[in-house]
């Protein structure tokens, strides 16, 4: 591939993760990590060898990029809070993913991005884990003829919750609404209070507060699923891996109820894992994106709006899961 992928903040946590997976599986593949502080930029990209350093101004039009060679995408790992990486995107036709707008504030960018349908293949992946949760639900799924209720459940390590700007976006999204987003009865609605507040079982056994939120994840879920409940509660606090003296830890609870190609009922819990926290899993369902969205992998995508589960095969994501140290639990106690 000729042209740079130019990863926006590629110096912070998300970015330097993502670029070090694309690192691994295509040695070749040109990247440019870009940031505000080019020292920073700069030992990143000299940790990975064949790549690039440059400094961006999310302000500008241009990125503050005037005078560069051309990119092959755009990937902002970072808030893209002036909508300008998207646009560069599209005034060159290249395609752009994005993992921080969430739900309460993405309407700016899918207005953007219906204007200018044609204009390039756009991937909001503003999902837990980049899109690999719901991937992980689509892989259990698939034992269900009938799904009816989807409750996913994330614990976050108080001392897991990413560099800066990752900080920054949670700050940001729970700023915007204290409710969550459902779907109840086949209906999309939102709930607060006593009525958004859910307790989640951790992986030991131990039990944790949590809050229903808003997430990009709810409405991919039901639409591809058809499942007429769903939701995605997450809590703060300590990760099993801490309890057990170890390093933070991630974890998220899948619950799944319907019915089996019999017609029989069928329930099942299980825990995705990793035991290094989330950037991993962060990083990985990017990186899918990413070499989705070059044609590294799969079919040309087309100019328009996508999600991770349009694109990224469940099969494959586990496969590349594996790979990085996930793994798929049972519940607590179950044998």
């Amino acid at each position: 591939m000729e042209h740079s992928v130019l990863i926006m903040g590629g110096s912070g946590q998300a970015g330097a993760a993502t670029a070090a997976l694309l690192r691994r599986w295509y040695p070749e593949l040109p990247l440019t990590i870009a940031g505000r502080d080019l020292g920073r930029a700069r030992r990143v990209a000299d940790e990975l060898g064949g790549a690039t350093a440059v400094t961006i101004d999310l302000r500008r039009g241009d990125l503050g990029l005037q005078g560069t060679d051309g990119y092959s995408a755009v990937v902002a790992t970072v808030w893209d809070s002036h909508l300008n990486g998207l646009r560069y995107a599209q005034d060159r036709g290249l395609p752009y993913v994005s993992i921080s707008s969430g739900l309460v504030d993405i309407g700016p960018e899918i207005v953007a991005a219906g204007l200018r349908a044609g204009a390039a293949p756009i991937l909001l992946a503003s999902h837990w884990y980049a899109g690999l949760v719901v991937l992980a639900v689509l892989g259990l799924a698939r034992e269900f003829d009938r799904l009816d209720t989807i409750e996913v459940s994330g614990v976050l390590d108080e001392q897991d919750s990413g560099g800066p700007a990752a900080t920054a976006d949670l700050a940001r999204l729970l700023a915007a609404t204290s409710a969550g987003h459902v779907r109840r009865d086949g209906v999309f609605d939102w709930v607060s209070g006593p009525d958004a507040q859910v307790e989640i079982t951790s992986v030991d056994g131990a039990v944790l507060p949590g809050q229903i939120i808003p997430i990009l994840d709810v409405p991919s879920l039901a639409a591809a699923t058809g499942a007429p409940n769903v939701r995605f509660a997450f809590a703060i606090g300590e990760s099993a891996g801490r309890r057990r003296g170890g390093p933070a830890s991630t974890e998220v609870k899948i619950d799944l109820e319907g019915v089996d190609r019999a017609g029989a009922p069928l329930r099942t819990s299980r825990y995705l894992l990793h035991p290094e926290g989330q950037r991993a899993l962060t990083a990985l369902g990017l990186a899918l994106g990413v070499e989705r969205l070059l044609g590294l992998r799969g079919d040309p995508v087309p100019p328009g709006l996508h999600t991770p589960e349009a694109l990224i095969d469940p099969g494959y994501a586990a496969e590349r899961m594996a790979e990085i140290g996930a793994t798929l639990a049972g519940v607590h106690g179950d044998h």
